[in-house]
């Protein structure tokens, strides 16, 4: 029997009607590349994914909740499984530009998946036409996922089981393989006794994982005794910390990715990750000064960490297994290449704090927590607008394939990304990357930024300005 992981529950018991608890990932494919100059129709996408669903086991498995969350829920076998009820084809309407498409892709988002049906749909998108940029045909294939399926890391891979290397239709991972995995759906009785057995063995397996861990317990207590007058950054109010509404809002742009990498050479020993950082800080300076509403203090981040061991057989783990920073991003600093340093600096010592007191610890805890304490925690946080004390907006980078994909013969020519939001955090900013280029993808609600085409510029603006002072320029 597979049963959802603590971390993954979570996402269920947190979920209200107007915090849904989906990703959506979208990419847009140029059909120019198709061998032949074939066009490719629906029932070509159906065919495809057909053909796949037998690569990774989320597509056709459901939820199913034990009663009075006495444990938690388990993934079972949909007897029902109809592709045709997970697959679905639209068209933009006029004038067919990429406003159009920001509001289509919002709306899309904030429906609710049918849980009663495997966590997954996607929606094929035509009428791209008035996309400066774009190829004429080319179409859209937005994906919502359930995150109680996937972290950044997992939902790679279910999309790699749907992609092509070349268009002639060559799989990114050989069809043959996917092992053959069942999951029955479990009997009353068996989710009794399993219920009954997790919720006598949690005090010993808390217990258990506080001793194995003691060293480290006593070397982060240490090190917090002796860091006292470490600068602490409190999290100013803003805007972004509202409770979440049903009506969200997307908007994106996108960057060469030799771009981020040449920037972050103005801070030696920077990553990608911080050159982001100081690009969001930089936006919502701008942003947040045009609309007199800047902060002394500088604004928080939530940044989730991938959390996988490197062995074989955890990187394929579906699922979540994921911890996170909080870090200052500095919008209380002008200069760009200063904000950058003091954001490399800030994720040094969180990811220090991060490996002390070791985030895997937290996890292995949690595992030994029952399901309806988790329940109850989670329905706290959403009424306490927790979230909002602690950080200002998310900011997540998962990244992708660096190679050109295919499928149906269409080449996928962008990506980008819609996250969940929180009640006291308004706004998430993902950057997925794939073949040489980084999205900046915004999703937020229409209370918290009615006018997100002009975050959008003011991304592009702290770009710029980072652009400028980067080795490559000068």
């Amino acid at each position: 029997m597979d049963q959802l992981n603590p971390q993954d529950a979570q996402f269920l018991y947190m979920e209200s009607s107007d915090n849904l608890t989906h990703v959506t990932s979208i990419v847009i494919l140029d059909p120019t590349s198709v061998p032949g100059g074939k066009t490719v129709r629906f029932k070509d996408i159906l065919a495809h994914v057909e053909g796949r669903v037998h690569m990774n086991p989320l597509f056709r498995r459901r939820l199913v909740r034990v009663p009075l969350e006495l444990d938690f829920p388990y993934w079972v076998d949909d007897e029902h499984f109809d592709l045709e009820h997970h697959v679905h084809h639209g068209r933009l309407p006029d004038p067919g530009d990429w406003r159009q498409f920001c509001i289509h892709m919002a709306r899309y988002h904030s429906r609710p998946l049918n849980m009663h049906r495997p966590l997954w749909e996607m929606f094929v998108v035509e009428g791209l036409d008035n996309i400066g940029w774009l190829p004429k045909g080319s179409y859209a294939i937005a994906t919502k996922i359930h995150h109680a399926a996937v972290d950044g890391s997992s939902i790679v891979k279910f999309f790699s089981a749907l992609a092509d290397i070349d268009n002639k239709g060559t799989p990114a991972v050989p069809l043959d393989t996917a092992p053959l995995r069942r999951s029955p759906e479990p009997s009353l009785l068996d989710m009794g006794v399993r219920a009954a057995w997790h919720t006598i063995r949690s005090p010993i397996g808390i217990v258990d994982g506080i001793m194995r861990s003691a060293p480290t317990l006593y070397r982060s207590a240490q090190k917090a005794l002796t860091s006292q007058s470490e600068e602490k950054h409190p999290v100013p109010e803003t805007r972004f910390n509202c409770p979440a509404t049903p009506h969200k809002v997307f908007d994106a742009t996108a960057f060469p990715l030799a771009d981020l990498k040449a920037v972050r050479k103005a801070v030696p020993g920077s990553t990608i990750n911080d050159v982001v950082l100081a690009v969001c800080g930089g936006a919502l300076r701008h942003y947040l000064q045009h609309h007199d509403e800047l902060p002394e203090e500088p604004l928080i981040a939530w940044v989730p960490i991938n959390s996988r061991r490197g062995g074989t057989a955890d990187q394929h783990t579906p699922g979540n297994d994921i911890t996170s920073m909080t870090a200052p991003i500095f919008t209380n600093i002008e200069d760009p290449v200063e904000r950058l340093q003091c954001v490399h600096e800030a994720t040094q010592r969180s990811k220090e704090a991060t490996a002390g007191v070791s985030a895997r610890l937290m996890t292995d805890l949690s595992k030994h927590v029952p399901a309806a304490t988790q329940v109850a925690a989670g329905r706290l946080v959403l009424r306490t607008g927790l979230a909002a004390r602690m950080c200002n907006l998310f900011i997540s980078n998962v990244p992708g394939p660096q190679q050109p994909l295919f499928m149906n013969g269409a080449r996928q020519v962008a990506t980008y990304g819609m996250a969940p939001l929180s009640d006291g955090m308004g706004l998430f900013i993902a950057t997925p990357s794939y073949d040489g280029q980084m999205s900046f993808s915004v999703t937020s609600t229409r209370q918290a930024l009615p006018d997100i085409r002009f975050f959008v510029t003011c991304i592009e603006k702290a770009m710029a300005e980072l652009r400028e002072v980067s080795p490559l320029a000068a």
